[in-house]
Order: structure tokens, then C-alpha cells, then sequence
């Protein structure tokens, strides 16, 4: 949030933010931002030329229905953008991804059921659809899931950027990919976190298997788990739509290392 408002107020710096919540949990930060906060449940009529949509399903039991709600106070005139996942793309064997992908069938699953009937309503409204993900583990010392899954990222500023570019452009009915085009699994990743040395906190392992240290030797012996495989993602077709490129090309580029 913080980045998509600082860049929007840069080349915006007259125009007025609001931000619609389900709970007044964050409204002081948000007005600390220079953000207008208003709850889900305030009742108005006011609509705007610009729309985004970008909290996620987990908190509300009808997903679709909020952003229902969402694209009916856009006035049709600028943008209307859902941040969705990567997750409706059926790809789950560390393969090729890309925009032209298709989805998983309705009824497979009930978590890309609810994203592709929230991107269907954006859809419907001639909204545009910006698809990612991005993971972050440092934090937890150990992690339950296999290390071989492969992760796409995108570092937030870039995420922040492409979301404005599309905005900016006013595009209708479209579906974006966002990310750094350099798939990593997770061990990769946390590896690179090592290397890089910029945080005190040293990331353990995976429990999907088992991590032994010997000296400084770390050897990872994967004994398998149910997690599922992940997808490696390119958003070539999304660069050159939109003439945009990321500030962060890599997740090791951001920490400064070599790959």
C-alpha cells in the first residue's frame, strides 16, 4: 500500500486517496499516509475515475461480492485493477508459465475457485487483472515445505509500478502478469539470504526433510512431503504490452549478489 500511494502521489501530488477497510485496525497509519480511510459498511454514493483492489480473500466470506462493491464506485472514466495470484494458472510441476496459460477448471480447487469468480466480476466490468505472488520465510527460522518448490517474486516497489502503469494507461479487460522473470525454489532463495549477509537472523531449513550442519556445511536430504510443486513464471508478454520493466530485475540483484 505504501508503495502504490508514494507513486501515485508523485506524479498525482494534488489528488485525494481513500481507503476502504473492513476494520478500523490500520486507519491511523493510513491517514498517516495522507490516505482518506472509510469502512466496507459506510454507506455512499461517491465513485472515482481510479479503482484498485488488492486485500486478499481471507478476510471476507464473499470475496467476489466485495469486489462487486468495489467496481461499482469506479465511474468508468480512469482504471479499475484486481491483484490477484498466480495460483488460477494450471501449472504445479515447476513448468513454463506464462500470460496465454490456462486456468485450473472450476470445482477443482475452492481457493483458485474463489479468485477466478473475483476476477471473473472485474472481468464483467471491463476491469484489468494483475496476476503474482510473492513469499517471504526469513522471519520463521524453519518452515514446513518442501525446498525444491519454485517461487516467482517481485520486489514491492515493482509490484507497485506495474500496478500504476496499468492504472495510468487505462486499460480495459485485461490480464497482467507481475513478476522478476528469475523463478527460484525455496531453498535458492534462502540461500541467496545467506550469502547476501544483511540479516541476523540465519534461516534453518525446511521440515519436509531433513537439515543437517556440519561446521559450515549445510546439506538438505529431501525426503519428500505433499506439498505441490510450483510454476516458473514469465511475464514477457505483460513487459511488452506495457513498456514496463522492473527496478529490481532479480531477487539477487536486490540483495546485492550473484546468482
Amino acid at each position: 500500500m505504501c508503495e502504490l500511494h508514494d507513486l501515485w502521489k508523485q506524479e498525482h501530488p494534488g489528488c485525494q486517496i481513500y481507503g476502504q477497510t473492513v476494520t478500523t485496525d490500520h486507519h491511523n497509519e493510513l491517514i498517516s499516509l495522507g490516505i482518506n480511510p472509510f469502512l466496507k459498511e459506510t454507506k455512499t454514493d461517491q465513485k472515482f475515475p481510479y479503482v484498485i483492489f488488492c486485500a486478499p480473500p481471507s478476510k471476507t466470506p464473499d470475496y467476489a461480492g466485495d469486489i462487486r462493491l468495489a467496481a461499482l464506485s469506479w465511474n468508468g472514466e480512469g482504471s479499475f485493477v484486481f491483484t490477484s495470484s498466480s495460483a488460477p494458472y494450471d501449472c504445479n510441476d515447476n513448468g513454463p508459465c506464462d500470460e496465454d496459460t490456462p486456468t485450473v477448471p472450476i470445482g477443482r480447487s475452492p481457493r483458485t475457485d474463489t479468485l477466478l469468480k473475483a476476477e471473473k466480476v472485474v472481468l464483467e466490468f471491463d476491469g484489468c487483472v494483475v496476476r503474482g505472488a510473492h513469499f517471504y520465510w526469513l522471519h520463521k527460522g524453519t518452515v514446513d515445505a518442501r525446498p525444491d518448490h519454485i517461487l516467482n517474486l517481485i520486489h514491492y516497489e515493482d509490484a507497485a509500478s506495474l500496478s500504476v502503469t496499468i492504472l495510468k494507461k487505462k486499460l480495459r479487460g485485461q490480464i497482467f502478469l507481475g513478476c522478476d522473470n528469475h523463478p527460484l525454489s525455496r531453498q535458492e532463495v534462502m540461500d541467496l539470504v545467506d550469502k547476501s549477509g544483511k540479516f541476523d537472523k540465519k534461516f534453518q531449513g525446511f521440515t519436509g526433510g531433513f537439515l543437517f550442519t556440519f561446521l559450515n556445511l549445510r546439506i538438505y536430504f529431501n525426503m519428500g512431503t505433499s506439498d505441490p510443486f510450483g510454476k516458473k513464471l514469465n511475464n514477457s508478454n505483460t513487459r511488452k504490452e506495457l513498456g514496463w520493466e522492473p527496478k529490481y530485475p532479480s531477487f539477487a540483484h536486490f540483495l546485492g549478489v550473484s546468482e
